[in-house]
This record gives structure tokens, C-alpha cells and sequence, in this order.
């Protein structure tokens, strides 16, 4: 079964009530949405997802609750008018897990990873937008280095875009970590595509612009007392949240609960390796 990162931390910062409206920005294959159902009565949960083949999956992964939750196919940019529309608004509770789905990084036609090889894609909605090969083969290079150095925090962002440039056309994901590999060695544990990768997937889904769209609509759809859980996985995420929280703070907007981030414990690291970066923000609504 899914286990949901940061799940008992998360569970404990909503403080949940049997018969509220929870919102899940993040459905993922629905970890966090069955631990909250789980947690209902007579409330219910509101499950949003970009990527609709990650919805299916949560929906039969949430088994006998999915009956309290209602799957919502939308990124965060079209949430707030697709709840509207639904007249649930405002809810007790927000979460969103701003990771990567393990469903994602793990089927190889997906394109996320380089662990296997497969298109070049890493569209999390494949309905829409261009993909990393038509990135990766139409950009210039000046640009490509721009992105890589910007969304990837990759120092070696000009080396890297210049073998890019030099290898096309990239059409998979191995072929591209052998190129960023041959331009920028290993220097560690972490694989030198690692950073490059991270840079074409935001840059693919517009993950900043589509989290500072979710944010600037945030507070209207909590009530009064309700509580936000936001979980991010790097520091570009990490800080846009931080920031917006001290803003919102200072503004006498919301109620800061976790003066220092929240993080795994060892134990949760060591039975999911894959919950080492994750920091859990929580706010309270004013």
C-alpha cells in the first residue's frame, strides 16, 4: 500500500474534523486523501490532480473511503473555479505535497527518470504542452544553460546546455543523462543528470508559476481557523512557500505553526529514501 510522506505530522497539523471539507491539492496515488477520509464522518474530501492517470490510481487505491472523497482532474491554477463550481468552499483543511508522484518517477514512458529508459516527456497532464525532448531540442542554448542553472541550481549549467546543444536530437531519458554525464562527471552519490532533469521537468509543468497561482488563491478557500499543510521537496519550492507564510504572517493573515520546518524522522527515511528532502510548512487562517 502508499504510504503518504510526513503522514502522522501532516494528519496531527490539519487536526481534522469528522465533518469537514479537506481539500488535497496534490492526489498523487491518494495516500494523504485516504488517511483523511479515513479520519470523516459525515465530511468529505475534495482530491485534485493534474495528471489524470494519477487520479485513476488514487481512486482505486483509496478503496473503501473513495466514497468520501471526490476526484477533481485540475492543476493548481484552475482549482479555486473548479471548487467553486462545486459550492464547497470554504474548507476546514488544505494540503498540498508538492512531490514528484512515485508513479511518475517509476513508469519509464513517462519520461521523469533516467533509471530507465523512455521518451522524453515528464508532462505530469500528457493532454497538454510541449515536452522535454522539444525543450531539450529547440531551445537555445543560451537559454537552455538560463533554465538549467535557474530550476536546477546546477552550476555547471553552461558546460551541460552547450553538450545538450552539441547531441542533438535527445529524444530519451538515457540519452540525455549520458550527455549531461559525459559534460558534468560525477562528483558525488547524486547522479550529475539529477539537477538537469529537476530543470526541464519545472520548466515543462510550470511548477513555480503554477504553486505562486495556488498560493494567491489559498486563503479564500479556507475558512476562518482552518489549517494549511504544504510539503516541498527543494529549496526553490521551499522558499516561495516560506516567503508567501512570513508575508501572510506579518499581515496578520494567518497563524505560522511551524516556526522551524517539520521533517522526517530516521525512521521514516529509512523505510522511504525517498522522503529525505520533504519539509512540512503548516499555517492557521486568521
Amino acid at each position: 500500500m502508499h504510504v503518504s510522506v510526513l503522514r502522522s505530522e501532516v494528519l496531527e497539523g490539519l487536526a481534522i474534523k469528522s465533518d469537514g471539507i479537506y481539500i488535497d491539492a496534490t492526489a498523487g496515488l491518494g495516500g494523504h486523501s485516504r488517511d483523511i477520509a479515513e479520519r470523516l464522518e459525515t465530511g468529505k474530501v475534495y482530491s485534485a490532480d493534474r495528471d489524470a492517470e494519477s487520479l485513476e490510481m488514487a481512486r482505486s487505491n483509496c478503496g473503501e473511503v473513495a466514497e468520501r472523497i471526490e476526484f477533481i482532474h485540475s492543476a493548481f491554477s484552475g482549482l479555486k473555479d473548479a471548487l467553486k463550481a462545486r459550492s464547497v468552499l470554504p474548507a476546514q483543511g488544505f494540503l498540498a505535497d508538492l512531490g514528484v508522484s512515485r508513479m511518475q518517477l517509476t513508469t519509464p514512458d513517462r519520461g521523469f527518470s533516467f533509471m530507465a529508459d523512455g521518451p522524453l516527456d515528464m508532462r505530469m497532464d500528457r493532454s497538454q504542452g510541449p515536452t522535454a525532448a522539444d525543450i531539450a531540442n529547440f531551445t537555445s542554448e543560451k537559454e537552455l544553460a538560463d533554465l538549467i542553472y535557474e530550476y536546477g541550481e546546477e552550476r555547471r549549467s553552461r558546460r551541460i546546455a552547450r553538450a545538450i546543444t552539441g547531441a542533438r536530437p535527445i529524444r530519451t531519458t538515457r540519452h540525455l543523462a549520458d550527455v549531461v554525464e559525459s559534460a558534468a562527471p560525477r562528483m558525488g552519490k547524486i547522479h550529475p543528470a539529477t539537477q538537469t532533469f529537476q530543470a526541464l521537468r519545472m520548466k515543462v509543468n510550470g511548477e513555480l508559476d503554477e504553486i505562486e497561482a495556488l498560493l494567491d488563491s489559498l486563503l479564500s478557500m479556507v475558512a476562518v481557523g482552518g489549517r494549511v499543510a504544504m510539503i516541498s521537496f527543494h529549496s526553490l519550492e521551499d522558499r516561495i512557500l516560506k516567503r508567501r507564510f512570513q508575508l501572510w504572517g506579518r499581515e496578520k493573515k494567518v497563524k505560522i505553526l511551524t516556526k522551524h520546518v517539520i521533517k522526517p524522522s530516521e525512521d521514516e527515511v529509512a523505510g522511504n529514501p525517498a522522503s529525505r528532502s520533504a519539509k512540512l510548512r503548516l499555517v492557521e487562517v486568521l
